[in-house]
């Protein structure tokens, strides 16, 4: 197996446990911490797990920052993407699996698919890009530092944004992990998911290319003069 496949299929790996963990404690705990726990917890497991093949994006918004920032070429990004799409269907068909032999309302679970009943579509992509720029932001400051604790630390920082994002847009920051569950579990919301799924895509692509921006202008380097 060449180099690139083995980092897509880490790549996929990863996605999947992250779709697999976040998106089913979301279908069977319902509780926001708990699901930003598994959310984060996902992402520090994968980290020392899969990392040091691929990295560990598992996200297609921080391929697209480590492609601005220079990190990776064109082609790297569009496998890295490719197989990141392929893990989060198959975590959320792993996870719609399990549901169906649970005693559970498949039409109604959602799948832990993305949403914004509460906000109008400017709220939901405002809050999409703030918590995909922050996000990325503390990834670009760890990784930069080549800091041992970056896993650690990246994933605490997916927690803190999911704990603000769940009850207002469920939390994407990640293009993959939306597209999955929107498939999976649009049928359980009147198709609303697939509805509102561009905003789970350009909201994380925006706050990708804005936090590229700030770290390469105002933060790398900074303290080393």
């Amino acid at each position: 197996m060449n180099s690139a496949m083995k980092k897509g299929v880490c790549e996929a790996i990863g996605t999947m446990v992250l779709v697999l963990f976040g998106c089913g404690t979301a279908v069977f705990s319902g509780s926001t911490l708990t699901i930003a726990f598994a959310f984060g917890l996902s992402i520090v497991t994968m980290a020392y797990t899969i990392g040091k093949v691929s990295g560990c994006h598992v996200n297609p918004a921080v391929s697209l920052a480590m492609f601005l920032d220079g990190q990776m070429s064109l082609s790297e990004m569009i496998n890295y993407m490719i197989f990141q799409v392929i893990g989060a269907f198959a975590g959320s068909g792993i996870l719609a699996i399990i549901v169906a032999c649970a005693d559970i309302d498949f039409d109604e679970c959602a799948m832990g698919a993305n949403g914004f009943g509460k906000l109008n579509f400017f709220g939901a992509l405002l809050v999409e890009i703030v918590l995909t720029f922050v996000f990325i932001l503390v990834i670009f400051a760890v990784t930069d530092r080549k800091m041992k604790s970056a896993g650690v630390f990246i994933g605490a920082a997916l927690l803190f944004v999911h704990i603000m994002g769940i009850p207002l847009t469920g939390t994407s920051v990640n293009p993959a992990r939306s597209l999955s569950a929107a498939i999976f579990g649009g049928a359980g919301t009147d198709w609303d998911s697939l509805k509102q799924l561009w905003v789970f895509i350009v909201g994380p692509a925006v706050g990708a290319l804005l936090a590229t921006i700030v770290n390469r202008t105002l933060i790398r380097g900074a303290g080393e003069d």
